[in-house]
């Protein structure tokens, strides 16, 4: 059995948290703010749902 459509649906919303945290920390240079507060914990959020897509696709024959 295939996941990859959920592994697709998961990848889109690691591709809309780049979009957020890039947005985020662009706003905080202009500001010339530090890392903006949460930027570790939507790191962390990303990091984790992008190894479910890839444990989602299984074994790879590298």
């Amino acid at each position: 059995m295939s996941y990859d459509h959920l592994a697709d649906r998961l990848q889109a919303i690691v591709d809309d948290l780049d979009e957020i945290m890039f947005d985020r920390l662009r706003e905080a240079s202009a500001a010339k703010q530090g890392r903006p507060a949460d930027d570790k914990r939507l790191s962390q959020a990303r990091r984790a749902i992008e190894k479910a897509a890839h444990l989602l696709r299984g074994p790879t024959d590298d």
